[in-house]
């Protein structure tokens, strides 16, 4: 069985081959423009296959612009043909929308007709309900629905030229807002949603997350991930009999706008709103009179259009995206649901995965950095090397470095991981070089600084960000040596090597900083941690010392006593899941700010509280982190075995924020 995809290097295109991949056999032809070949080609080596074959043409072209001789070796050997290449963007245009949504699906047709495949898919929008109110069921199209926007328009067209002008079967699938996967938060865009993230991360920066604000009912939305729409197609499209209809892919409960951009707030660490109107009150006031009516209203009107856009875009959402926020029409998704019974196959609940969507927003989709003109001067064109950069803080910070048009030196030891890091960089427009080392290796470390001296054209910043955490207590530890050792080598050792080595390039160019990624623990002393704070201390007193030997040479130093992050190196501690964290991206950008604003030191609140404390009042000090110890057992009963403080445990870590206990 074959197979052939428009689309599939868009977003739901790249799942949708994944899942025919995994789950299907047969060659997947994908339809890719000529100037897209090297990005196809990347997504293949991504796959792993040889089962993808890339077929030149263009969405603009009668029949797709695909070579006659290919069609008529193929013809009738392409048993599904899944059309997802369109125009998925609320803010287009008309001659846009109707180029690539209307002209691209006759185009389709077209070509679906001449192979004579088994059966066209076309990925079509809930947004072809238009502003129809009430109940919108797949067996519904034509019902008068007025449409308001291109967009709308559009899809409304090409569903029509499908289900009127087609000459081979069909399904339609109709999904509603698609946001990122619910596993790993991956997207392609900021769309729906999230732009609006931008928004709640300020609010995060300014406002306290426990401060009430007043919302009111904007009506209800409705967003899937896309792991879920790409597992559903793929399921639908191969059930016999269904040839002729149309699926719903939407969440079966319409979710209220409020609800959703408070899930997304409280996943940012946002304040959250309540609405002060009962919604059944408000619902009965007529729809122009709803503050959903009136701002869609609004947003139709183009000098009131372009009158909120100005005030709208600077905090990166466009009016067009504000008149959209909720559907008047509500999406019965019963024929879908049925024929995925059994599957296994499911929508999940927002709250399940709105942290996981917001994460990687602010990790790979979060452009402010990229429109900072301070950190644009500060590291444009400048080398940044950047250790344990293949995960975590270290990734995260590569990305805003590429962003502001820097070059990120990945430093890491598995050379896989610092690819794909490198890829994903590039294939957002940034530049990154890759240099796997094993940084608890002393002679690898000589070796790697050698390299970079020889191949930089300059060495502007280093980040010492890879590190190894070890919890545990004295107690268990007389037989663990190693523990100290093994965190010296890495956390102070390996950091200085690094230091060292790229020193003479640094004196030599008379300029060049360097950024410690330290702890809040050398500030506050938690229990447990002694053989990682004591090599975080030892790094940080190393850098005080040559700091005043380096000032003359142009090499300035930065430690920032970080508090407590969510990476991979605190997972293994359980107990730090009901925690509360800051981000990687929050990390990185304090990390950022080193290398603009170079600061000595970059502390919290609590971090200087706790310097302080331990100098004003050591014993009260003592019996407080002493309380913390006995309250915070060791790993064995923090992964569960035994662990019965877990009230008291998540009490201090909320008052001590940020804090390794």
């Amino acid at each position: 069985m074959s197979y052939f995809v428009t689309g599939a290097t868009g977003f739901i295109g790249r799942f949708l081959v994944e899942e025919l991949l995994d789950h299907r056999e047969g060659e997947v032809f994908v339809l890719v423009r000529e100037g897209s070949l090297p990005r196809m080609e990347a997504l293949v080596r991504h796959w792993g296959t040889g089962r993808v074959v890339p077929v030149v043409g263009d969405l603009s072209t009668e029949a797709l612009g695909v070579d006659p001789a290919w069609v008529a070796e193929h013809r009738g050997g392409i048993e599904h043909f899944f059309h997802l290449a369109a125009v998925y963007d609320m803010t287009a245009d008309d001659a846009t929308n109707e180029a690539m949504n209307v002209g691209g699906t006759r185009h389709a047709l077209a070509l679906a007709a001449d192979l004579d495949v088994g059966c066209f898919h076309q990925v079509s929008s809930v947004a072809a309900a238009g502003e129809l109110q009430g109940a919108f069921d797949e067996t519904m199209f034509a019902e008068g629905q007025h449409l308001p926007s291109p967009y709308h328009r559009t899809k409304y067209e090409s569903e029509r030229i499908v289900r009127e002008e087609g000459t081979v079967p069909w399904r339609v699938y109709r999904p509603s807002i698609v946001v990122g996967h619910s596993q790993t938060g991956a997207m392609d865009k900021v769309d729906g949603p999230y732009y609006f993230f931008g928004l709640m991360k300020t609010m995060r920066d300014v406002l306290p997350a426990w401060l009430p604000l007043a919302g009111v009912d904007m009506g209800d939305t409705n967003v899937v991930p896309v792991d879920y729409v790409a597992r559903a197609m793929d399921h639908l499209a191969h059930l016999p009999g269904r040839d002729g209809e149309a699926f719903h892919l939407v969440n079966p409960e319409p979710q209220p706008v409020v609800d959703m951009i408070n899930a997304f707030c409280a996943a940012a660490g946002a304040p959250t709103f309540a609405i002060g109107l009962d919604r059944g009150l408000a619902r009965r006031l007529p729809r122009a009179l709803q503050p959903a009516g009136l701002l869609a209203a609004v947003g139709r009107v183009t000098p009131l259009q372009a009158a909120l856009d100005l005030v709208t875009s600077r905090v990166g959402v466009p009016a067009e995206v504000l008149a959209h926020t909720s559907f008047t029409a509500v999406f019965d998704s019963r024929r879908t649901e049925r024929a995925l019974a059994g599957s296994g196959i499911a929508v999940p609940d927002l709250e399940s995965y709105a942290r996981t969507l917001y994460s990687y927003w602010e990790e790979h989709l979060d452009e402010t950095t990229a429109r900072d003109p301070r950190i644009r001067a500060a590291l444009q064109g400048k080398h940044v090397v950047i250790t344990g950069a293949s995960s975590g803080i270290g990734q995260v910070t590569a990305h805003k470095v590429a962003q502001a048009g820097g070059v990120p030196v990945l430093v890491a030891r598995g050379k896989d991981k610092l690819e794909e890091v490198r890829a994903a960089i590039e294939m957002r427009g940034g530049q990154a070089l890759v240099h796997p080392c094993d940084l608890s290796d002393l002679e690898a470390i000589d070796r790697l600084c050698e390299q970079l001296a020889a191949e930089l054209p300059s060495v502007d910043f280093v980040v010492n960000n890879a590190g190894r955490s070890i919890r545990r207590s004295l107690r268990l530890s007389h037989d663990r040596f190693h523990d100290f050792e093994r965190t010296m080598q890495l956390n102070y050792f390996g950091a200085i090597r690094l230091v060292m080595g790229l020193l003479p390039t640094m004196q030599a160019q008379q300029r060049g900083h360097v950024v410690n990624v330290s702890s809040i623990g050398v500030q506050t002393n938690p229990p447990r941690f002694s053989a990682y704070v004591a090599s975080k201390s030892a790094l940080d007193s190393w850098s005080n010392v040559v700091a005043s030997e380096l000032v003359g040479d142009g090499v300035t130093f930065t430690g920032i006593h970080m508090p407590l992050v969510r990476t991979p190196m605190i997972a293994p501690t359980k107990i730090y899941d009901k925690f509360p964290t800051i981000s990687p991206a929050q990390a990185a950008d304090l990390v950022v700010e080193a290398m603009v604003a170079r600061p000595h030191e970059i502390n919290t609140l609590l971090g200087n509280v706790g310097a302080v404390a331990h100098t004003v009042a050591p014993k009260l000090t003592f019996r407080l982190l002493n309380m913390a110890y006995h309250v915070f057992p060791d790993s064995a009963a923090a992964k569960g075995e035994g662990g019965t403080r877990e009230s008291e445990q998540i009490m201090l870590a909320k008052i001590f924020k940020g804090v390794h206990w």
